[in-house]
């Protein structure tokens, strides 16, 4: 519910409930009001909020429970949480249909694994290969610009 995600987006960014308040125009008595669920936001109000926590109205409005975690925040603009999976003994992860249809993944479709210290991504093979073909491209202008 809306008035969840405020809270948690709040914390999330360390903000005071007078700071936000402050940022979109109103009291901090109105604020806490949206967070307790005692009012809600005009539509205006929630477009604010949305680009304060730099994310979306409908993700702003929308709450996610994941099982095994509980309730996430709403995702940062253009991104997206799309829950939990298990990995089954041989190290398998079944890919959350959402994420499937928004990607067009389809079985057999091979998919690059990264990771940084904190997680692992999965892009499709086609999408990194053009990104390291624009990458090394890049490296060739800077490098012929280098030697005149």
């Amino acid at each position: 519910m809306l008035k969840d995600n405020l809270v948690m987006l709040r914390n999330i960014h360390g903000f005071s409930q007078e700071a936000i308040a402050e940022k979109i125009g109103i009291s901090r008595q109105a604020y806490a009001k949206w967070e307790t669920g005692a009012t809600v936001p005009d539509i205006e109000k929630c477009s604010l909020l949305a680009e304060v926590y730099g994310t979306t109205i409908d993700s702003l409005v929308r709450t996610e429970p994941v099982e095994g975690v509980g309730m996430i925040p709403p995702a940062p603009k253009g991104k997206n949480i799309w829950g939990s999976v298990a990995v089954n003994d041989r190290g398998q992860i079944v890919i959350p249909k959402g994420a499937r249809d928004l990607f067009g993944l389809t079985g057999g479709q091979r998919l690059i694994v990264l990771s940084d210290e904190i997680g692992i991504a999965l892009i499709p093979d086609k999408a990194f290969m053009a990104n390291m073909e624009r990458a090394m491209e890049n490296m060739d202008i800077d490098c012929d610009h280098s030697h005149n």
